[in-house]
């Protein structure tokens, strides 16, 4: 169990802020109190969770195996698509089980560490989505602009360095979030107001100085996302520049139905995220259990809804599945 830092020169001031509490060494650990104001409705709740969870397991679970086994499959968009689903199925799996052990058997005791690698992980697999999406745009802006050149500018080599850009910058700009959490004193009740461990939801607890802390987060929000969200919109001010170039009615419906699904996605993953960010710092006004509701579905929603997205715009895929649920009914 990890201690708060303590030093001969810090001693006082621990004792003093730690005088009227009951915090106690080793870190107690937090206590999720689920959708706060939803009580009596949260069996729904959960069922709601339940299948989002099913569904993204499930989704996810079915677009890896079709990619890996079919080597036609082994392209830019499907290997995008694979890690996307790849990092959905630790997304949900990050959330889900212990909202519904909060939901169901009031299991609402998460230890601090556990809190932590939770927090780290939902954070973490949340920034490697943005970046496999900016990823997906790139690749939508290849095939379309210069589809000449597609396999030789996005070949294999160029694929796993983009993915381990991706991995790499999660990983680097997350870790210091448990990191600097390790560093605050709670001296309140350790209850978290959440279905899960969302960082600024803990944050909020701390009686010590969180300045770094809230400054970190906002800067890692906006540098993830407004980076992000600034190359896809370039990557499609270009398509859309090429295609309205194309000659032709049905060559541009094509070229829009390819990226149809990806824009989605895009909405699906953006927009609920943007949301429950602005009312952690600036939607007092709206209630609690909303704003609670909201941003647990947003970690499930677009992990359950990608594989149907994707499965019912590509054709490949779609072709696919049929082909394995008219094998198992002739069977």
């Amino acid at each position: 169990m990890t201690l708060v830092p303590f030093h001969p020169s810090f001693s006082v001031m621990l004792i003093m802020a730690c005088s009227n509490s009951s915090w106690r060494l080793p870190q107690p650990p937090f206590f999720l109190v689920g959708i706060p104001g939803l009580e009596e409705s949260q069996h729904w709740v959960a069922l709601l969770l339940g299948v989002l969870y099913f569904l993204a397991v499930g989704g996810n679970v079915s677009i890896l195996a079709i990619i890996w086994t079919d080597s036609s499959l082994h392209q830019p968009m499907y290997l995008f698509l694979a890690m996307l689903a790849a990092i959905d199925l630790v997304l949900a799996s990050s959330t889900a089980p212990k909202a519904l052990l909060v939901l169901l058997a009031h299991d609402h005791e998460i230890g601090y560490i556990v809190c932590l690698i939770q927090m780290f992980f939902i954070h973490a697999f949340s920034s490697m989505e943005s970046g496999v999406l900016v990823a997906m745009a790139l690749d939508r802006y290849v095939a379309i602009c210069h589809p000449l050149r597609h396999s030789s500018i996005l070949h294999p080599g160029v694929i796993g360095r983009i993915g381990m850009a991706v991995l790499v910058r999660g990983l680097l700009l997350l870790i210091p979030f448990p990191i600097l959490l390790q560093n605050l004193i709670f001296c309140r009740a350790t209850i978290i107001s959440h279905a899960y461990c969302e960082h600024m939801a803990v944050v909020k607890l701390a009686c010590s100085e969180t300045t770094v802390n809230r400054a970190y987060g906002l800067a890692v929000a906006l540098l993830v996302v407004g980076l992000d969200v600034l190359a896809i919109g370039i990557s499609y001010a270009l398509i859309l520049q090429a295609v309205l170039k194309v000659p032709g009615g049905d060559a541009r419906l094509k070229a829009f139905s390819t990226c149809g699904s990806h824009v989605c996605v895009i909405l699906l993953f953006y927009v609920p995220g943007m949301f429950s960010f602005l009312t952690h710092r600036f939607g007092h006004h709206i209630p609690h259990h909303i704003h609670v509701l909201l941003a647990t579905l947003y970690l499930l929603v677009p992990p359950a809804l990608n594989p149907l997205v994707y499965g019912v715009k590509t054709r490949q895929i779609r072709q696919r599945v049929l082909r394995v649920f008219c094998t198992k009914a002739l069977i």
